[in-house]
Order: C-alpha cells, then sequence, then structure tokens
C-alpha cells in the first residue's frame, strides 16, 4: 500500500487503503476515525453470493450501504429491502439488522458514522492475500461475539432474515 492519510486531505487510488479479508468479506478502508477527526469510516466492500453477517445491532455507529454492483436484501428492524445497484440503505444505531448477498458478488461503499468499525474490521480481519474475495470460511462465532462487545456490537442471531414475512407493497413485516 502506497497511500499515505494525510490530515490536510488526501487522494487514494483503488490499491490504496489497507486492504482486509473481514469474514467472507473485502473490506478497503479509505477513510476512518485518524483521516476524519471521529466523523466517519468509509470503506469499499465486495461479499460472494450468499454472505450475510450475523444478525447484530450496532450502539455506536449508524450504518449506510451505496451498492456500486449486485444485490442485497436487508432485515432492519421490522422492514425488508431489496436492494441493487445505485441504491442506498441506512441503518440507525439501535435497530437490528442484517443483509444477505444475492446477485453477487456485491459490490459498494460502506459508511458509519461516526467513525470507529475500521478498527472491529481491522481487529477481527487478516491482510487481503490476493486480489478479490478470499476463499469462503466458518467464522470463530467465540471471538466475533467478543469483539463486538468491545465495539459496542450486539450479535442476535443468523444471518439473513428475522423469519417474518415481509409485505411487499410498502415493506413492512407481518
Amino acid at each position: 500500500m502506497d497511500a499515505s492519510f494525510d490530515a490536510s486531505g488526501y487522494l487514494l487510488t483503488p490499491a490504496d487503503g489497507p486492504q482486509l479479508w473481514f469474514l467472507d468479506t473485502r473490506m478497503s478502508v479509505k477513510a476512518g476515525a485518524a483521516q476524519t477527526g471521529g466523523g466517519f469510516t468509509l470503506i469499499e466492500w465486495s461479499a460472494p453470493p450468499g454472505f450475510g453477517p450475523p444478525r447484530h445491532q450496532h450502539d455506536r455507529e449508524d450504518e449506510a450501504f451505496y451498492l456500486l454492483g449486485g444485490d442485497i436484501t436487508v432485515d432492519c428492524g421490522d422492514q425488508c429491502w431489496t436492494a441493487g445497484p445505485g441504491d442506498f440503505v441506512f441503518l440507525p444505531r439501535g435497530i437490528p439488522h442484517s443483509f444477505m448477498v444475492g446477485d453477487g458478488p456485491v459490490h459498494g461503499l460502506l459508511i458509519t458514522t461516526p467513525a470507529g468499525f475500521e478498527d472491529f474490521v481491522a481487529e477481527l480481519g487478516r491482510p487481503a492475500g490476493h486480489s478479490g474475495l478470499p476463499e469462503p470460511s466458518a467464522p470463530d462465532i467465540p471471538r466475533l461475539i467478543e469483539a463486538s462487545g468491545r465495539y459496542g456490537q450486539h450479535i442476535l442471531g443468523p444471518p439473513g432474515s428475522s423469519g417474518q414475512t415481509a409485505n411487499p407493497a410498502d415493506g413492512t413485516r407481518a
């Protein structure tokens, strides 16, 4: 990585920024607490079809996705949406949520505010060993739960749907 994170401003190329494999995803950190005065984290990410994080809740930060390619089905509280390229998803802190990659791989931008999520990714991730996605592997659930607690997150259940049925007219759950 040749990137220089300069407090007076900087430019990163697509290859710049820490490149990490986090769970079964690839995360490229473009800005974090040190660069934004704690304001936000911006990560370029990709994930394979069928990937989904455990249902979880953030106490400290809001989370948002802007999708560049692929699609995800998102559960947020009592709502369910399918998002594709050009769609923006906002997941407020304090509301349980999860998502599942459908047609993929998915590629997008992840924004959290305030910053700090990049530290969680760095702790649980590992340097990307090559371009593209990592080989799928089972997550270390006890380690994930322990680290999540230290970063103000709660693991609430398995990936995917909350088990409720979506109302296609308005996205609410029955």
